[in-house]
C-alpha cells in the first residue's frame, strides 16, 4: 500500500536538522556544528554583574541610585493540472504601493505565501529529502499559492570562514520554486535558529562569528542578571569592527550582496520579496522573551537587554546628554524578572510606575531609538544592494499581544517597542519603513481575543488594528503573517477580516499586500486540513469585494481537492522511489 502524502511530506519538517546522505535515510548534523545553548553564563569576561537583594522585588526603585546591578571593569505536472481546473481563479499577483495586491487584470485579493520548514537546507548544501519537497511544492502551487518563503540561514552560507558563501542548497530550492512556478519570499536570516516557538531545529551563527562572541562576550545582548544570548548579534556593536575587521551591519551587507549577484538572474522573477532579519527569530526586537532553558514563559513581561558594554556605552552618553549621567550606569532596576507580571513591578505597575515617570521616559525613549536606528542601518544597505533589482524589502514586527489591555505594555516596552496607553509606539516603525519603501510585516493575525488568557490581558485583535492604523497613516504596505499553526476555519476566517483592513469601517480599496502561512508541515498535508486551507486560499485571492458568495467558493474548492487527490496521491507514490 502506497502510504500517504502526510506520511511522504513528513519527510520534509520536525526534529534535528539532518542531511540526506544518499537522497534516503539522514544523520545528524555535526555537533560541532550547533551551540548547545542560546544562553551562556559569562565565565570570564570583562562584565561583572552582582545583585543586590534588598526586600521584596516590589520595594525596589528605579534609579537613581541603581539597586541592581554594580558594574565592573517526470511525473504528472500539478501546477498545469490544476491551472487547467481553476481557470479564473489563479492570477499572478504584483505588490502596488499603499498595501493591496493588484492583479494584472486589475482585481483584488491578498496572495497567499506559505512558510518552508526552517531545515529546508542541509549542512552539506543540498536541499533536504528533494522528492518530498518537489511533491510539496506541487500541491502548493495546485492550491493556487503564490509562492513561498524562505529562511537563508546566514550561519549555513557564510558558516566556516568569513566572505565565504556557499549558496549550493538555495540555489537547488530556488530553481525548485522557479519550476513550478512559485514566487519566493526570501528571509536574510541573520540570526540563530533555535530558542523559539516553533523552531525545529538548531542553526547557530556564523562559527566564526561565535568565536568572536567567545573572545568578548559582550558581543551578545546581555541581561542586567549577566545571561548572555547568542540568538543575534547585539546591536550595540553594529557600527564597530568586531567580527574580524568588520562591523555587523558590513557583513549583514557583504552577505546580502553576495545573495544579489548569485541570484540576480531570479530577482524580480522568482524571488520578489526580501525579508531583512533584524533580531531574534528575524523580528525588529531585543530578544526579551526567550524560551529556551525555561528562561520565559507566556505569559512573563520579559527583560530589558541592555547591559553589555556596548549598549551601557551608548546609555552613558544619551544620559550625559540629557543632563542625568546618574542615569547611565544602569537600566530598570526595579523592572520584575522574566515571568514577572507588569503588577509585580515598581517599574511596570499601573499607578505610579517608573515608565511613565521622567526617568522612564528617558530610558524608553532610548531604549527604542536603539532599535529604530538598528532598523534604520540594515535597511538603508538593504536598500543600497538591492535598489533598482525589481524586489520588495519588507521587515518583521513581532505581535506582542499579552499585557497589552495594561497601561504600561511591558512584554512590548522590553521588546523595544515604545507602546503604552499614552503612547503610539508602532507608528515610528512604519514611519521608518515607509523612509525605505519597505514593507511592515506584522505576526499574530490568526488570534482572536477571547482565545487568549483573559487575565493576562491579552488583545491581539486590537494591535492588529493599532498596528494597521499605524501603517495606514504612515502609508506604508502591511502584510500578515499567523503566529501559530493554525489548521482550523476560526483561524482562516480571522486572517480573513483581518487582511482586509477594515479598521476604520471605511478602508477603501486597502487591503494587505500579501499573507504567509506558518508552515509547510505533515498537518498541513493532511486531507481534512488541506481542504480547509485550499478553501481559505481562494477566499483570499477573491479579496474583501470578491462578488462571488463564499458557498461558491468554498463548492469549488471541495470540487478542487475531489479531482485533484489522484495527482496528489501520485505524487507521493513518485516519492516512495
Amino acid at each position: 500500500m502506497a502510504m500517504s502524502l502526510p506520511h511522504q511530506i513528513g519527510a520534509i519538517s520536525g526534529g534535528p536538522l539532518t542531511v540526506d546522505a544518499d537522497g534516503g535515510a539522514s544523520v545528524e548534523a555535526p555537533s560541532s556544528a550547533t551551540v548547545s545553548a542560546v544562553w551562556r553564563s559569562p565565565v570570564t569576561t570583562n562584565l561583572r554583574v552582582s545583585v543586590q537583594k534588598i526586600g521584596h522585588e516590589s520595594d525596589r526603585v528605579s534609579p537613581s541610585p541603581p539597586l541592581s546591578p554594580i558594574r565592573g571593569g517526470g511525473r504528472m505536472d500539478l501546477s498545469v493540472a490544476a491551472q487547467a481546473l481553476m481557470s479564473e481563479g489563479v492570477m499572478d499577483k504584483e505588490y502596488v504601493v499603499g498595501g493591496a495586491a493588484q492583479d494584472k487584470e486589475g482585481g483584488k485579493g491578498v496572495p497567499v505565501y506559505v512558510m518552508m520548514p526552517l531545515d529546508s537546507v542541509t549542512w552539506n548544501h543540498t536541499v533536504n529529502r528533494k522528492k518530498a519537497m518537489n511533491a510539496s511544492l506541487q500541491a502548493l502551487k495546485s492550491a493556487g499559492v503564490e509562492g513561498i518563503m524562505m529562511d537563508v540561514w546566514w550561519g549555513l552560507v557564510e558558516g566556516e570562514k568569513p566572505g565565504e558563501y556557499n549558496w549550493g542548497g538555495y540555489s537547488e530550492l530556488l530553481e525548485l520554486a522557479k519550476k513550478h512556478g512559485l514566487k519566493v519570499q526570501a528571509v536574510m536570516s541573520f540570526h540563530q535558529c533555535g530558542g523559539n516557538v516553533g523552531d525545529s531545529c538548531t542553526i547557530p551563527l556564523p562559527k566564526w562569528a561565535v568565536e568572536e562572541i567567545d573572545k568578548d562576550p559582550d558581543l551578545a545582548y546581555t541581561d542586567q542578571w549577566g545571561r548572555r544570548n547568542y540568538e543575534y548579534l547585539s546591536l550595540g556593536c553594529d557600527t564597530l569592527p568586531v567580527l574580524k575587521g568588520r562591523t555587523p551591519i558590513q557583513c549583514y551587507s557583504d552577505f546580502m550582496r553576495s545573495f544579489r549577484d548569485t541570484f540576480q538572474h531570479l530577482l524580480g522573477d522568482t524571488i520578489v520579496e526580501i525579508q531583512v532579519g533584524m533580531g531574534p527569530a528575524g523580528e525588529l526586537r531585543y530578544p526579551s522573551y526567550p524560551e529556551q532553558n525555561g528562561t520565559w514563559k507566556f505569559p512573563g513581561i520579559g527583560a530589558f537587554q541592555c547591559y553589555d558594554k556596548y549598549m551601557i556605552s551608548s546609555l552613558q552618553a544619551a544620559a550625559e546628554a540629557y543632563g542625568k549621567p546618574e542615569w547611565g550606569h544602569t537600566g530598570p532596576t526595579d523592572a520584575g524578572q522574566y515571568n514577572n507580571w507588569p503588577e509585580d513591578t515598581n517599574f511596570f505597575k499601573k499607578e505610579g510606575g517608573g515608565w511613565s515617570s521622567e526617568y522612564g521616559e528617558f530610558f524608553l525613549s532610548w531604549y527604542s531609538q536603539m532599535l529604530l536606528n538598528h532598523g534604520e542601518r540594515i535597511l538603508q544597505s538593504a536598500k543600497s544592494v538591492f535598489e533598482d533589482e525589481g524586489v520588495k524589502i519588507s521587515v518583521k514586527v513581532a505581535g506582542i499581544h499579552w499585557h497589552y489591555g495594561t497601561r504600561s505594555h511591558a512584554p512590548e516596552l522590553t521588546a523595544g517597542y515604545y507602546n503604552t496607553r499614552f503612547r503610539d509606539g508602532y507608528l515610528p516603525i512604519a514611519q521608518m519603513l515607509a523612509r525605505h519603501g519597505a514593507i511592515f510585516n506584522f505576526t499574530c493575525i490568526e488570534m482572536k481575543d477571547y482565545e487568549q488568557p483573559q487575565d493576562a490581558l491579552c488583545a491581539p485583535e486590537k494591535l492588529v488594528r493599532q498596528v494597521a492604523l499605524a501603517t495606514q497613516e504612515a502609508n506604508v504596505p502591511l502584510a500578515g503573517e499567523n503566529a501559530l499553526p493554525r489548521y482550523d476555519e476560526n483561524a482562516h476566517e480571522q486572517i480573513l477580516r483581518a487582511s482586509a483592513l477594515d479598521v476604520d469601517g471605511n478602508s477603501g480599496e486597502r487591503e494587505m499586500c500579501a499573507f504567509t502561512y506558518l508552515r509547510m508541515n505533515p498537518d498541513l498535508f493532511q486531507p481534512d486540513n488541506w481542504r480547509k486551507f485550499v478553501g481559505f486560499v481562494k477566499k483570499m485571492k477573491e479579496g474583501k469585494d470578491g462578488e462571488r458568495c463564499r458557498e461558491e467558493v468554498e463548492r469549488e474548492a471541495e470540487h478542487f481537492v475531489h479531482v485533484t487527490r489522484p495527482l496528489v496521491q501520485e505524487a507521493a507514490v513518485a516519492l516512495m522511489h
